[in-house]
Parts: C-alpha cells; structure tokens; sequence
C-alpha cells in the first residue's frame, strides 16, 4: 500500500506500508477512490494541529469500493461507498442516544488514526453508506457538506427563516447551500471579498457582507434591524464568534459550527434580552450524510462548482504543501487515489 505520511510537520512523502489485509469480522477493506483535502489537513501539514501525534496518514473525506469483507457480512465486492470517518465506541452516553458524532471516545480517521490518503484502509461496516448513482469524486464531498447540513438541522430554523452564515470557505458554503435548500433567506459574512464574489458567481448567493468595522450596521441594514433568525458561525476564529451574537435576532439562535480551544465571553443581558439560543454543531450522523447524497443526486448541491482543484497521490505532496498557503480560488481540493 503507498500512503501519504505526514512524517513531520510541513514534510509529506510517499512510503511503502503492507496491506491492511484481510478485515477482522464487521469491517471492510475498502479500496480508496478519491479523497477530499481538508481544512484540518492543512492544519496538520503546518503543525498547528494540537493533540496529533506524528506520523499520521490524513484523509478523512473518503470514497471507495468494496475490496473485501470481514466475516458476516455479505457486501460485493466493487460496491461503490460513501465513508463516515468519525469511529464512535458504541457504548458512551452519546452513543446510547444516538449521537456516536459526539461519543466520548470519537476517534475520526486522517487525525486520531491513520486515514485515507493511502490505497487501501479497513473501517467498520456501519460506518460505509450506499453512493446511491453518485460519482465517486462526488461521493467524497459528502462528509464535508454534511457538517453544514448536520448544522442546519440542528439550527431547527423553519423555512423562511433568515439566516447569516459567517465564513464563506468550504463548511460555510456547505452550510449555506443546506440553509438554502431548508428554505432560509440566506446572506453570506466574510472577511474576503473574493470569496463573496465566488460563492455569488458560483452559488448564487447575491446576498454578502464584507467583514469590517461597519459590520453591524450592513446586519442591521439587511434585516430591517432586527438580526438575522438563525446565525452559523463557520470561521473557527474566537473573536467572530463572540460577535455573532450580536447578529442574532430577538428569539433567535446561534449554531457554532466551528471549534476553538479558547474560551468563548459574551455579554449576559444581550444574550438573555433576546431570549435565544447558542447551539454546538459537532460533525455529523447518518442522516445527514444521506441526506447529503440525496441532495447532490437531485442536482441541488453543485459539486462541479465546490471542487476546484485536483491531483493524484503522487503529486498530493507538493500540491498539498502549495495549496496550504494559495488559497485564491481554492474552495476544495481533491486527490484521485485510484487514478
């Protein structure tokens, strides 16, 4: 098997590494189609990532086919799949509540464990979902879209609603796109004015709003100064998740799509006069992957337009190192693993 190791930060290369050969019982070994890169890749690359210990094969944005089955299973070989990274222990209390994508002990391939950047990995048969028609390529934008989607489910915002998606990069957008198709009044906050450009021109998403300092005033504009309804914060940055309170509208709620280590401060009156809820948004479930695949199969998420650049295992090394710091016109990178 050739993989792409992380051997150190900022140094990738292609090693030679066995089979995983034949699956313990429940598992499959799948053969890797294609493989999304994402943010969390880039972030491993450089270094930034906290708590991963070196060296580690990324990829966690997987397609493949079935190459072969543990015992009791009876899948066919060839099956093309849709794989849901996040291995969940089954028995924690949010595993017991049907929410394995908060489990305790959550490891999620590409970070906790080796991933997909490789030919051949083995991974639980609950945790492989039918393509259902889609390309392959396609199938490998599935996880990353289902984290917007898992958080528009879990904003409960009715149709109609406006939202405020704040980051316009590739988990905003996937959020935007599910807002949207939950029938939401959708405006677009970024700091980067390119980026509003190319979600307007590529998406359809005319409604933007330049970050700076009158901010506030462009929220208040577009919603006849009452905030938005439902407001995602997709940035991964502290300081605009403690504005995106501010935006949300009396009775409204605030989903925290992204992760930071720092705390988070908010004023307590400005949050209990609007009587609104701050909700965490943490991977995604089943449900959202299929609904994910069911969305792209009716043509209402343009995949052709997300993915933006490609390349093969061979040369993910020095695309990869290239695309960490040229993001101008990068929405999502994809490596063809089986060429």
């Amino acid at each position: 098997m050739k993989a792409v190791l992380c051997q150190k930060p900022g140094v990738l290369e292609i090693v030679e590494r066995p089979s995983p050969g034949t699956p313990a019982p429940g598992w499959v070994r799948l053969a890797v189609s294609h493989v999304g890169i994402c943010g969390t890749d880039y972030h491993i690359f450089e270094g930034k990532h906290p708590f991963l210990e070196y060296p580690r094969v990324m990829g966690h944005e997987i397609s493949a086919t079935v190459a072969e089955t543990g015992d009791g299973l009876a899948m066919a070989v060839g099956t093309p799949v849709i794989v849901n990274p996040y291995l969940s222990c089954g028995t924690c209390v949010a595993c017991r509540k049907d929410k394995p994508n908060c489990c305790t002990n959550i490891k999620v391939l590409g970070v906790h464990t080796d991933g997909a950047f490789c030919e051949e990995i083995t991974v639980p048969a609950g945790n492989l979902y039918a393509a259902k028609g889609l390309s392959l390529e396609a199938a490998a934008t599935v996880e990353f879209l289902a984290i917007g989607a898992h958080a528009v489910r879990r904003s409960m915002a009715a149709a109609g609603s406006r939202s405020l998606v704040i980051g316009a990069g590739p988990i905003g957008l996937g959020a935007a796109i599910f807002s949207r198709i939950a029938g939401h009044e959708v405006t677009l906050l970024d700091t980067s004015a390119e980026r509003l450009r190319m979600a307007a021109d590529r998406f359809g998403f005319q409604s933007g709003i330049v970050a700076n300092e009158a901010t506030a005033d462009a929220v208040k504009a577009a919603t006849d100064g009452d905030g938005f309804d439902v407001v995602f914060d997709a940035t991964g940055y502290g300081p605009s998740m403690e504005k995106a309170f501010s935006f949300v509208a009396h009775g409204g709620a605030l989903v925290l799509v992204s992760v930071v280590k720092d705390d988070i401060r908010f004023s307590d009156p400005e949050f209990h006069k609007r009587e609104m809820m701050v909700i965490g948004s943490r991977n995604a479930t089943q449900i959202d992957f299929e609904h994910v695949a069911d969305s792209i199969a009716k043509g209402l998420v343009p995949v052709d337009k997300l993915i933006t650049h490609r390349t093969t295992l061979a040369d993910a090394p020095r695309d990869l190192a290239r695309w960490a710091h040229e993001k101008s016109g990068l929405i999502k990178a994809v490596i063809n693993v089986a060429g």
